[in-house]
């Protein structure tokens, strides 16, 4: 039966895999026999210190009612609370992550430097996970600080207590210091079971330092994946006598059926695709299972005839992995679910809600200040062209807070898609918490100087360079210009230098590009110094900086909507660039 036609079935799917290493090593003896030892993973990833079950989105169950609707899942006490109930009647069971635990996280973990979220992932019982970009947001020695314990360097201890640090373990195989080539943390961790042992190597994206503030990392070098979980699965194999290998892979996948449009797609693998197949592909067979992450998207996959899982974001999935070792040590086989983490019906875990209670007591006066009142609903839903009213958004209220003397002087700005974390949900009002969970990176907003022709090797950079997709920037209102699909298309992931422009008929507050004319341009400062890779940013010159965060520009933009007879901020329109076929 051909994997695909398997997912087509509706419901969630168990899909039963044998590796190929035990395929051949086991064909005499299909029965389970006495030496078989039975070991359950419990995964996720991207939990992006979403403690509370609130500020997760929830899992859309009918995309097409405006706005769609969502059932709520995740948050830690819920997240604990099936966790728990999985593990019962279970002799041998882990719980681990591949990576982005903290990092761009709601107000209520964000406040104290995501110090809830590591406390919160303690009492869940997370065993181990890899390190992902947004562990080093706030650089390499906050990153050991999570796992070490102790109060912040500036900030001291918020919390009303010491912070302790992680009780699981950072694995950190490819990100290794320039001067000695030491691994950040250990490279892999091995657990034993009945005897019996499995291998997890923990590693991040490579293109790691494309998307995280250059400052935190100066010091540390990010390797090839399939490289890396090589040598390590190697050296399990041949230093540890360890034949089962689990990889855990801040790096993913993206199914063509889109996650929240068909709930029958948790444990689809339709059409993957991304920097995972390849990954896979030229990795060593003695890898047995990789757990994934960083897409946000869910899939229960076989590539080249290894499972390959990943469990969205935020804790609203939980992959569910049954693998059997074999006498020999290997793995015999392996089945895998995702499971919807569903709040309604659920008890949360006692002990977990009170930690998050105690901390959403903390930090109530700032989160739930009011900053303005919106209707409907403004979200990150993309029309053709990929811009979303929600990013339109962020940089129209940037351009607004820049635009004058003294500020800036800016007559556009542009927004990356990546730093639009939520939508603007709900009723009328529009709390701070909210706002900072639209945008929680406290970047800086940065004005510079480009000449018409640096502007269009930015927007080119949209679609040439390392992208495995496009990242279309959100333009403030002042920006108009239409681009070629076919040519975007042709020129994606290849090198900038010589490839075809397919953006034409750019206009600035309605005047047309001119090369040779200078333009004051907003961004933030992750994007001006040339993050998502938009190396063409870094052009810019003459740089301003507000002197506080992109989210107090959002602010200061909403607060008018609050005023006494005042109207509501409505969703901009998706008209500011066009696309021809």
């Amino acid at each position: 039966m051909s994997i695909l036609r398997l997912l087509g079935a509706a419901g969630a799917l168990l899909l039963v895999f044998a590796s190929p290493a035990a395929a051949h090593k086991r064909h005499h003896h299909h029965h389970q026999t006495p030496k078989d030892v039975k070991v359950q993973l419990l995964a996720f990833n991207d939990f992006h210190g979403n403690i509370q079950t609130s500020t997760t989105g929830g899992i859309r169950i009918d995309p097409a009612t405006t706005p769609p609707t969502s059932k709520a899942a995740g948050g830690a006490a819920i997240l604990a609370s099936y966790v728990r109930e999985l593990q019962k009647r279970q002799r041998n069971s882990l719980v681990v992550a591949a990576g982005d635990m903290i990092g761009a996280s709601p107000l209520v973990s964000a406040l104290y430097h995501d110090e809830p979220t590591i406390e919160a992932l303690n009492k869940i019982g997370l065993d181990v996970t890899s390190v992902g970009n947004h562990e080093f947001d706030e650089g390499e020695a906050e990153l050991k600080r999570m796992q070490r314990g102790g109060c912040h360097p500036t900030d001291g201890c918020q919390t009303g207590h010491t912070f302790k640090g992680a009780d699981f373990k950072y694995l950190a195989a490819n990100v290794v210091h320039k001067d000695d080539a030491s691994t950040l943390f250990k490279p892999y961790t091995i657990r034993k079971f009945q005897g019996k042992k499995i291998g997890f190597i923990g590693m991040t994206l490579e293109g790691t330092p494309q998307i995280v503030a250059p400052s935190g990392i100066s010091n540390l070098n990010f390797l090839d994946e399939a490289a890396t979980a090589n040598r390590y699965a190697k050296e399990l194999k041949r230093k540890h006598g360890v034949k089962a290998i689990v990889v855990l892979l801040h790096e993913g996948g993206v199914q063509t059926v889109p996650f929240n449009t068909n709930p029958a797609s948790y444990n689809g693998c339709v059409g993957i695709s991304g920097p995972v197949v390849d990954i896979v592909s030229n990795t060593t067979d003695d890898v047995d299972l990789f757990i994934t992450g960083h897409t946000h998207q869910p899939y229960n996959c076989l590539i080249d005839n290894r499972p390959v899982t990943s469990a969205s974001s935020f804790g609203r999935l939980i992959s569910n992995i049954n693998v059997t070792l074999g006498r020999n040590g290997d793995v015999a086989k392996t089945t895998a679910e995702n499971i919807p983490m569903y709040a309604d019906g659920r008890t949360p875990a006692a002990d977990v809600d009170k930690l998050v209670k105690y901390y959403e007591d903390r930090s109530a006066p700032l989160r739930q200040r009011e900053v303005g009142r919106i209707t409907p609903p403004i979200t990150r839903d993309f029309d053709d062209s990929r811009e979303n009213q929600a990013g339109n958004l962020i940089a129209d209220a940037q351009l607004a807070d820049t635009d004058e003397a003294g500020r800036g002087n800016a007559v556009g700005a542009l927004m990356n898609p990546g730093g639009v974390r939520a939508d603007f949900t709900g009723d009328a009002t529009v709390t701070y918490e909210e706002a900072f969970t639209v945008q929680p990176f406290n970047n800086l907003v940065a004005t510079q100087t480009y000449t018409g022709a640096q502007l269009l090797d930015v927007l080119k950079d949209q679609w040439c360079g390392t992208n495995a997709s496009p990242t279309v920037l959100l333009p403030s209102s002042t920006i108009n210009y239409t681009f070629d699909q076919s040519v975007a298309t042709s020129i994606l992931g290849k090198p900038c230098a010589g490839a075809e422009n397919p953006v034409s008929g750019v206009t600035i507050g309605g005047v047309a590009l001119n090369p040779a004319t200078s333009y004051r341009i907003t961004t933030n400062n992750f994007l001006a110094d040339g993050g998502d890779d938009f190396a063409s940013l870094k052009a810019g010159t003459d740089r301003t900086t507000l002197s506080d965060f992109d989210i107090d520009s959002l602010v200061r933009y909403m607060a008018p909507s609050l005023q006494p007879g005042a109207d509501p901020i409505t969703a901009p329109t998706l008209d500011r660039i066009d696309v021809t076929p």
